[in-house]
C-alpha cells in the first residue's frame, strides 16, 4: 500500500477540478472536504470519488457556477437551494448557516435540496461539534440500493445519519452510519480491489447472499437491525428528502449510472447549543463520565477493550495526518487515468 500526503491529495483534487473549469476557490473547498472523508477512514467517500465527480462535471450533470442561496427562512429554520452545485459546496454553506443560527436561537434546523453527493456525513457534524455544539446530519443517498423490508424493489438509499457530541479535550463522541449494513461506497471499493464482500451485506432477488461486489446491481443492500433499519431509512428519507422537496423513493436518481441527470439530493443539518439546557461544562463532564464508564466496563472473553463511537475515526485521523492517505494500486491507476484526462501531473507514489 502506498500513501499520499494530505497536502498532495488536496492539491491533486483541486487541480483536477480546476482543469474542468471549477473555480479555484470552490475547487479548494471541495478538495479539503473530500480529503477530510479520507482522514477519518471513510475511504469510499473521499478521493476515491474523484473519477465519478469528474464524469458528472464532464457530462454537464452539475452547475459549476451555482447560486447557492436561502430559499426559505423562518426563525431557527432555513431551506437552502443548492442550485445543483457540487455537493460539498452546498453542505459547507449549510454548516456555516447552522453555526450562525444556533448562536442566535440555541437550536436550528437547516434543510437543503438540489445538492449532490458530498462525502462522509461525519465531516459536517464534526465541524459543528468543534464549535462546542451538538451536530446532527441526515441525508437521502444518491442512489437506491435497498428494498423495503420483505420487498425486492429498490426504493430506498443508504440514508445516512451522523451525530457528533463535543467531549472537551477528548475525542468527540461521533456516530456516522448508513441505515444499511454497509455503505454502498464500501461495495464499490471492494469491487475496485477485486475483493469479496461479507455475506450479510447484500442479497439477490431470491434472498440469497451476494458476495461478489461486481454483481451488486443484481440485488439489495440489507438494512441494519432488520426491519428497524428499514424503518429508520424511511424516516430519514422523509426528513431529509420529502420535507426538503428533494428526491426520495422512485424520484431518486442513481448518480453512478446517470452522470448527466439532476439528482436533487436532500440533506438536513441540525445544531444544538448544550448551554440552552444547563451549564455547558457540566454537560461536557457528564459526556466524559459516560465515555469513561463505557471504556472501563468489563469485556467479553476475547475482547480487548470497549470502544466508543468516534474513537476509531479519531485514531485513524491521527495516523493519516502523520502517514497520509492509503492508496491501493487500483485507486492509484484510476486517479492517474483522471490525471491524464485532465492534463495534470500524475501521482508518483
Amino acid at each position: 500500500m502506498k500513501y499520499l500526503a494530505i497536502a498532495d491529495a488536496e492539491a491533486f483534487i483541486s487541480k483536477a477540478l480546476q482543469s474542468q473549469k471549477v473555480p479555484a476557490a470552490d475547487a479548494g473547498t471541495i478538495a479539503n472536504l473530500m480529503v477530510q472523508s479520507d482522514l477519518v477512514g471513510a475511504d469510499g467517500h473521499g478521493i476515491f470519488r474523484l473519477p465519478a465527480y469528474l464524469k458528472r462535471i464532464q457530462a454537464g450533470g452539475v452547475n459549476l457556477k451555482p447560486n447557492i442561496h436561502i430559499e426559505r427562512e423562518q426563525g431557527a429554520t432555513a431551506l437552502i437551494n443548492g442550485d445543483n452545485a457540487l455537493g460539498h459546496l452546498v453542505m459547507d454553506k449549510a454548516v456555516q448557516l447552522a453555526i450562525e443560527k444556533v448562536k442566535q436561537h440555541s437550536v436550528c434546523w437547516i434543510g437543503s435540496h438540489y445538492g449532490n453527493h458530498s462525502g462522509a456525513a461525519s465531516v459536517y457534524v464534526r465541524k459543528i461539534a468543534e464549535q462546542g455544539y451538538i451536530g446532527i446530519y441526515m441525508a437521502v443517498g444518491n442512489a437506491n440500493h435497498m428494498a423495503p423490508w420483505g420487498g425486492i424493489d429498490l426504493l430506498l438509499s443508504t440514508n445516512p445519519i451522523a451525530i457528533a457530541v463535543p467531549a472537551g479535550d477528548g475525542p468527540m463522541v461521533l456516530l456516522d452510519i448508513a441505515t444499511t449494513v454497509a455503505a454502498y461506497g464500501k461495495v464499490k471499493v471492494a469491487a475496485q480491489k477485486g475483493e469479496t464482500i461479507p455475506d450479510d451485506w447484500m442479497i439477490d432477488r431470491q434472498g440469497k447472499p451476494i458476495t461478489d461486489p461486481k454483481k451488486s446491481a443484481e440485488g439489495s443492500l440489507l438494512p441494519i437491525g432488520g426491519y428497524k433499519g428499514y424503518g429508520l431509512a424511511v424516516m430519514i428519507g422523509l426528513l431529509a428528502g420529502a420535507l426538503n422537496n428533494a428526491a426520495v423513493g422512485k424520484g431518486t436518481i442513481d448518480f453512478n449510472a446517470h452522470h448527466d441527470l439532476l439528482t436533487n439530493t436532500g440533506q438536513t443539518i441540525i445544531a444544538v447549543d448544550p448551554s440552552a439546557f444547563g451549564d455547558q461544562e457540566a454537560f461536557i463532564g457528564r459526556v466524559i463520565a459516560l465515555v469513561e464508564d463505557l471504556k472501563n466496563s468489563a469485556t467479553l472473553p476475547g475482547v480487548k477493550a470497549v470502544r466508543v463511537p468516534g474513537e476509531g475515526s479519531a485514531k485513524t485521523m491521527a495516523e493519516r495526518n502523520r502517514m497520509g492517505i492509503p492508496v491501493s494500486p487500483e485507486l492509484l491507476n484510476a486517479l492517474n487515468t483522471c490525471a491524464q484526462e485532465c492534463g495534470i501531473t500524475a501521482l508518483d507514489l
